[in-house]
């Protein structure tokens, strides 16, 4: 019992992780950004809000966004951001199907449980590539966008981002170490019965120091 609510915590945890880096790669709040000084920002009330795939101007009388399309002038850091947030998802369905399958509620053909245990700790290595992945992503972004210069905040696609590659990490290490965490116990299917069988009746061979019987 306790083996499966560590499973249903870690794949609920990872499915949600996995989905806040989707949110995280789909919008362009990454980071707030400013060309002219902190008090001529606030000032203004002008900002640009950076993402993987495009720039925003956010102005109470403007919101205009551009898409980054030049992929050969972008920064490093965006590029392999954006590499790695899209393996990140790319990598986040096999796994979420993999856990899936591994329930114990969900029986296959030719099932078994050493068998769900393998697709279980694939899953969950495959979950922890996904947070290794938005972990280098989400550092490195607002890292390099701070070399740029103009770094004034971060934006609610990197705490997505943040959230996502936490509860991935866990809910990874949940998946590919509650087999190894629970009581050890014979399994079912590699359990071996044995039964004693009826031996057939025979004469009994009398022993070889019996008294021989006087004659009277």
């Amino acid at each position: 019992m306790a083996l499966m609510c560590r499973q249903i915590i870690g794949s609920g945890a990872s499915c949600a992780g996995w989905a806040g880096l989707i949110v995280a790669t789909a919008t362009s709040d990454w980071v707030r950004t400013c060309d002219y000084s902190l008090a001529a920002c606030l000032r203004m009330d002008e900002l640009v809000s950076k993402g993987l795939w495009a720039e925003c101007i956010i102005s109470p009388a403007l919101y205009h966004c551009g898409a980054r399309e030049q992929i050969l002038t972008l920064p490093a850091y965006v590029q392999t951001s954006r590499a790695l947030m899209v393996c990140a998802c790319l990598l986040g369905l096999p796994a979420m199907l993999l856990v899936l399958m591994s329930m114990p509620c969900i029986r296959l053909q030719n099932d078994s449980s050493a068998i769900r245990q393998r697709r279980s700790r694939v899953g969950g290595v495959l979950f922890l590539c996904v947070a290794l992945c938005g972990v280098i992503s989400t550092v490195w972004f607002p890292v390099g966008a701070h070399k740029d210069g103009g770094l004034m905040s971060f934006g609610f696609s990197l705490y997505a981002g943040w959230v996502g590659t936490a509860l991935c990490l866990l809910g990874g290490v949940m998946i590919l170490f509650c087999h190894f965490l629970s009581p050890g116990g014979p399994m079912r299917e590699n359990s071996f019965y044995f039964s004693r069988q009826a031996s057939r009746a025979g004469p009994l061979e009398p022993p070889g120091n019996h008294a021989k019987s006087a004659r009277v």
